[in-house]
């Protein structure tokens, strides 16, 4: 086999990880959340941006304020589910960069253009949102991410002018008929090419 893993973490975090639709009541503790980050902040970002920020929505007037700004399809599940977590982009993450990225000094000055930082901030903080997802499936639970929101109303609801909101995702024990059935993926040879 090629791969180092063994084939049941390679199914816990890949082959039968589903995105949830429904969850159980059981909370999802402060712990499992902090062990899931813990976790995931060590997956790479360019220059070590670490441009994702998490925001915990646990309390029923937070959901409240949340519900709204969901699309149809996502409201009733993002209502009932254990966690939720908006996932934001910071663009004034490079202010945090003389830390993160110590050994080049000058890195903080390479994003001075707003435009620039937040392209960068957004494919980085997308690419932390993977993680996170995976590092939610390591920690036993399903994750449930949704970009079907209004994101200018979370922005405001939740976040402030230096945050743009990436996702939405519903974190739990899944719940009865939790699954859709699982669409098809490309093969190798559908998605891969060698030049």
């Amino acid at each position: 086999m090629s791969l180092v893993i063994d084939p049941a973490a390679q199914d816990l975090l890949f082959r039968e990880a589903r995105t949830a639709n429904t969850f159980s009541a059981e909370p999802v503790t402060e712990e499992q959340v902090q062990a899931i980050y813990d976790l995931v902040k060590y997956g790479p970002t360019s220059m070590n941006q670490s441009p994702l920020r998490v925001v915990l929505v646990r309390s029923a007037e937070a959901r409240g304020r949340l519900a709204p700004l969901m699309s149809d399809g996502n409201r009733d599940k993002t209502v009932s589910a254990p966690l939720v977590a908006i996932l934001a982009a910071d663009n004034e993450f490079h202010e945090e960069l003389p830390q993160l990225f110590p050994h080049f000094p000058q890195a903080k000055d390479l994003f001075g253009d707003r435009s620039a930082r937040e392209r960068s901030a957004a494919l980085n903080a997308t690419l932390q949102a993977g993680y996170f997802i995976v590092g939610v499936r390591a920690a036993g639970l399903a994750a449930g991410p949704m970009t079907g929101f209004d994101a200018a109303g979370v922005q405001k609801e939740f976040l402030d002018d230096d945050h743009t909101p990436l996702m939405i995702v519903n974190i739990g024990k899944p719940g009865e008929d939790a699954w859709f059935p699982r669409s098809p993926r490309l093969t190798f040879d559908e998605a891969v090419t060698t030049v």
